[in-house]
């Protein structure tokens, strides 16, 4: 039901975090034309993703569960 839901529902985008990539190209002009290659590194954001679906979850359950431990105060 939860991989339904969360399929059906969609994602949202939390937070960005930095991600450091590395590529290696061939260098410029004639030391490219030889063969040789540079290193460029980039810094990209990364998006944390969280379906929908597991919020309403995580939401149902732990108001499932503050129930239950009310019932169980207020039984005593």
């Amino acid at each position: 039901m939860t991989t339904l839901a969360g399929s059906s529902l969609g994602s949202i985008t939390v937070a960005t975090i930095p991600v450091v990539v590395t590529t290696t190209t061939s260098a410029g002009g004639i030391a490219g034309w030889l063969g040789f290659t540079t290193v460029a590194t980039t810094v990209v954001a990364a998006p944390i993703t969280v379906p929908v679906g597991g919020i309403v979850a995580t939401g149902a359950l732990l108001t499932y569960g503050g129930y239950k431990i009310y019932r169980h105060i207020k039984s005593q």
